[in-house]
């Protein structure tokens, strides 16, 4: 298939998914005036990366994964799970680090309301 029927089969434009392709994350063949022809593979290729893009992974990470999305195998599967646990622990700690912004501004805002209602003003 060409590139506008896999973009038409993901949602996903065209502009992206030739990102994708610079990206090393899909592999195209070219027909002998260039253009870019998928199997059906790629379809779920794409779907699967649009999901580790939602779980928070970025475009090298998931790289990193393709030799095991293009040959599964128990090592490729191993290599995978210790990239997802990497991934997941950057992400709690992101998530921690968030949960820690919020309180202290809560702890600013709680300060300058009480500043606020000492002054007889409203918030």
């Amino acid at each position: 298939m060409r590139i506008g029927e896999l973009s038409a089969r993901t949602g996903v434009s065209r502009r992206l998914l030739r990102y994708y392709e610079e990206q090393g994350l899909l592999v195209s063949t070219r027909s002998p005036s260039g253009q870019r022809h998928y199997d059906e593979e790629h379809v779920e290729r794409v779907r699967l990366v649009r999901e580790f893009l939602a779980a928070g992974l970025s475009s090298g990470t998931i790289a990193e994964m393709v030799p095991c999305m293009a040959e599964p195998s128990v090592a490729g599967a191993r290599r995978a799970l210790k990239i997802m646990n990497r991934e997941r622990a950057r992400l709690s700690a992101a998530m921690d680090a968030l949960a820690a912004a919020g309180s202290a501004l809560d702890r600013l805002i709680e300060i300058n309301e009480k500043y606020l209602e000492e002054q007889g003003s409203q918030p």
